[in-house]
């Protein structure tokens, strides 16, 4: 009986071990593959810390759901991996804009996984040599800026892609807060301070949904777009740690130069606070 404890110990021990050492080869892989990006530019800069940041939020979320320790290894993988895309997005195009530019989500995925016409190509056994975690990273990282997931997804697909959403969504809130917003939108000063919320934002804010890329027009419907992924949040961990960081209500008290903006940020922060306290998501 106890060796048979001590070999279940052992047996764990060396799972551990086996975790410790996956992050750590995905770590130095990821710092290889950005190191031909140049991280002076603030856009690559600021995508490689939240790339750390959503890993580790990804890892915080899975154990909150009680995932296995493999489990909550992939969870964190595909943190990692999912804005592989963004550093090719900006070398070429000097945009976060999907629509002005490239599928960046698409973009990871034929990274890592390769295209239809060369899976060869692609660069995820360089990061994990188990194939059995593929499809799960790959739906995730494709699906994870999608408006909606698809509803043929497994039950376990689905987790890991609402995992990474969740932590994705949860470290945008930071990220408009501490880097200026005149870098992520491609936009100036005045034209940020001065410019109104698209009445189709606004009304899909006050519907508690996300905001479709198509209805922003302006550069502060970003930010309120942004405000308005607190409600796409799926799990309560999400939500707690959300919350509990700040960001989220400091980014509604943007300072807009424009009468009816300030009113309008009023009336979001209004809203906001009413459905956090009453417990609220939508």
């Amino acid at each position: 009986m106890i060796e048979q404890v001590c070999r279940k110990e052992r047996q764990y021990g060396m799972k551990i071990r086996e975790i410790a050492e996956t992050k750590r080869k995905a770590k130095e892989w990821f710092a290889s593959y950005t190191a031909d990006y140049d991280m002076e530019d603030p856009k690559i800069a600021l995508k490689a810390v939240h790339t750390y940041h959503v890993a580790e939020l990804c890892q915080t979320i899975a154990e909150s759901l009680a995932l296995n320790e493999v489990e909550c290894m992939a969870a964190w993988l595909s943190g990692l991996l999912h804005d592989v895309g963004r550093f090719e997005q900006i070398r070429r195009f000097n945009t976060f804009s999907d629509a002005d530019s490239i599928d960046h989500a698409l973009l990871s995925t034929e990274i890592l996984f390769g295209t239809k016409e060369d899976a060869s190509c692609g660069r995820i056994r360089q990061v994990i040599l188990d194939p059995s975690w593929d499809i799960y990273l790959y739906k995730a990282i494709k699906y994870h800026s999608a408006y909606r997931l698809p509803p043929d997804l497994s039950e376990m697909e689905k987790t890991y892609c609402q995992i990474l959403r969740d932590a994705d969504k949860i470290d945008i809130f930071r990220v408009n807060l501490e880097t200026p917003m005149e870098d992520i939108y491609n936009t100036t000063t005045e034209t940020l301070k001065q410019a109104e919320v698209t009445s189709e934002v606004l009304q899909a804010f006050k519907e508690r949904h996300a905001v479709l890329r198509a209805l922003k027009k302006t550069p502060v419907d970003n930010v309120v777009g942004h405000i308005s992924l607190y409600y796409e949040l799926v799990y309560p961990k999400s939500r707690q740690i959300a919350l509990s960081q700040g960001y989220l209500l400091r980014l509604a008290e943007f300072a807009s130069e424009n009468e009816r903006t300030r009113k309008v940020f009023e009336d979001i922060q209004t809203q906001l606070q009413e459905d956090i306290e009453n417990g609220s998501k939508k």
